[in-house]
């Protein structure tokens, strides 16, 4: 993760209260090497940014699903480098998927708390197309806690709901259709194994698993639109010459 082109405006203290963490818990997080340095301002001041804000994120909800700091920083080990914020919270969205009881009923004005802003009857629909918001009993919500930050950021971006409809069935299909495969590989090696090892590889395989695929998607993704953007097809006038 890069701080080059995000404000870097927050002190230690205020970075502690975004994160809902102590200062301590910052300073400790940054000498095991989990929390990039600072950037150095006037008077030898630290100042963090969004990156920071999120990869803290990102490391309590790993604790909160119950991970050893070890097993933290061989998470945080393992991501590519450069990951935006937005990034972070994607790994923070999957993460908090793992856990059974992400969903939670909340009356309107505890959403759009959470939410951090005014949801209108469009932004909720958006929200239900991405799985993250259905209605519930009495004008209250289900909400999928741990994909509510990026489903409100996602609002902003210029997609039809239509367009969001499709592309959410495009990646339950395809992800259904890669876990079928990753389980029939995994039943495969454990077969003769006992139940309490079976549970054991499950539990450091899941994680493991997720990042992968995840990263995967990314890596991939960003090919795609690098050549649809780029290549000979892009459009009308597209040549290989810039001028």
């Amino acid at each position: 993760m890069t701080t080059d082109a995000e404000e870097t405006t927050l002190t230690v203290d205020e970075l502690a209260a975004r994160a809902g963490v102590t200062v301590r818990t910052v300073r400790f997080y940054a000498s095991r090497g989990l929390l990039p340095p600072p950037v150095i301002g006037p008077r030898r001041v630290g100042r963090y940014g969004p990156g920071h804000v999120a990869r803290l994120a990102l490391i309590e909800e790993l604790q909160h699903q119950g991970m050893t700091l070890a097993a933290i920083e061989r998470y945080l080990r393992r991501l590519p480098p450069g990951l935006t914020p937005h990034d972070l919270a994607i790994h923070r969205a999957v993460v908090a998927s793992w856990a059974p009881d992400a969903v939670e009923e909340l009356a309107r004005p505890e959403l759009e708390r959470r939410a951090g802003r005014a949801l209108t009857a469009g932004d909720l629909d958006r929200l239900a197309a991405m799985n993250v918001v259905t209605a519930g009993d009495g004008g209250t919500f289900r909400v999928d806690s741990g994909l509510l930050r990026l489903g409100v950021r996602l609002l902003d971006v210029p997609l039809s709901h239509e367009t969001i409809l499709a592309a959410r069935e495009v990646l339950m299909e395809h992800s259904r259709a890669a876990a079928r495969e990753l389980s029939r590989l995994l039943r495969g090696e454990v077969a003769e194994r006992a139940a309490r090892d079976v549970k054991s590889l499950s539990a450091h395989m899941q994680p493991l698993v997720v990042q992968a695929l995840l990263t995967a998607f990314q890596r991939s993704l960003r090919e795609e639109l690098g050549e649809w953007l780029t290549g000979p097809g892009a459009g009308p006038g597209s040549g290989s010459g810039t001028g």
